[in-house]
């Protein structure tokens, strides 16, 4: 049968080696699971795959919108599905690797698109957020939809603003919806999660921000101040150095944030895998493990 094999986990956990690892023992491709690296623009925040990384093993939906593009999970569901089903005329596996949680949940469950959302609404909402702050969007969502306040992105306002449109609107919780449309698909899907000691992550989300800015993140956000506004940089590594630029924060405070941003998104991650107890734990350096461990569920 038709496999997906599914390679998630928290940021810097070490997804795309082991993703190309896999990859390369099945002879196949990876599909990108990553709703930051979708986009052209922005790079080194979003630890874009090195040209050597991508030239190894053929991987998609890297770099294929611009900031400026609106796009979504349920657009991302339509599109994987249709390289999955292009990719397996030729594979019988296919890695679907990355960590935006949504974008997994699409590809394996489905979700359906939400109705167009009232201008009203979606007015009042923004004018809460300009009037009153984040922590008053936090606080509506914790009331409407407690279950997906838990797993969040806080920090992230557009993620906020939407599912608090989706719960007025529908009169249903985010998290409803998602339960209520899994959908079945025509291939077997076999799920790994990746982990390491807390210690050990926390370091390298240090290690790999320290890298980030030598490799020239300060530059490359200040090269797309003039598309701050835009969702796609309302995120991790570049909101943070667009409030520095606006002396909003210091240097050091603001690499800082990034650092305590990532390991609190990492957390967030962990969260939301955990929901899910189709998944297998694995070290990333468990790669046999891995592989008897996919083999065992193709029986």
């Amino acid at each position: 049968m038709k496999t997906l094999v599914v390679v998630t986990g928290p940021t810097a956990v070490g997804k795309t080696s082991t993703a190309i690892q896999l990859a390369q023992h099945y002879n196949t491709e990876i599909i990108s699971a990553d709703s930051r690296q979708i986009f052209i623009e922005p790079k080194i925040g979003t630890a874009v795959p090195s040209e050597e990384e991508l030239a190894t093993v053929t991987h998609h939906f890297i770099g294929t919108k611009h900031v400026t593009d609106y796009y979504n999970a349920w657009q991302f569901e339509q599109d994987a599905l249709q390289k999955v089903e292009e990719l397996f005329q030729t594979h019988d596996i296919v890695i679907l690797a990355g960590g935006s949680g949504l974008y997994v949940d699409a590809v394996c469950n489905g979700i359906d698109e939400i109705p167009d959302i009232d201008p009203d609404l979606r007015e009042r909402i923004n004018s809460q957020l300009e009037q009153e702050g984040i922590e008053s969007l936090r606080q509506t969502l914790k009331f409407l939809d407690p279950d997906y306040y838990k797993i969040v992105d806080l920090s992230n306002p557009a993620r906020l603003k939407r599912a608090i449109e989706i719960c007025v609107q529908t009169g249903k919780t985010y998290t409803e919806l998602r339960k209520e449309n899994k959908k079945t698909r025509p291939f077997k899907i076999v799920k790994i999660a990746l982990n390491r000691e807390r210690d050990e992550l926390y370091e390298r989300i240090n290690q790999r921000v320290d890298q980030m800015i030598c490799d020239g993140l300060e530059q490359e956000v200040k090269s797309l101040s003039q598309w701050k506004d835009c969702t796609a940089l309302k995120t991790v590594g570049y909101r943070e150095f667009f409030d520095y630029f606006d002396g909003m924060s210091t240097y050091t405070e603001a690499i800082e944030k990034i650092k305590q941003n990532t390991r609190k998104y990492a957390k967030k991650q962990i969260s939301w895998i955990k929901r899910d107890n189709e998944y297998r734990w694995f070290s990333p350096n468990e790669i046999e493990e891995m592989i008897t461990y996919i083999s065992d569920q193709l029986l």
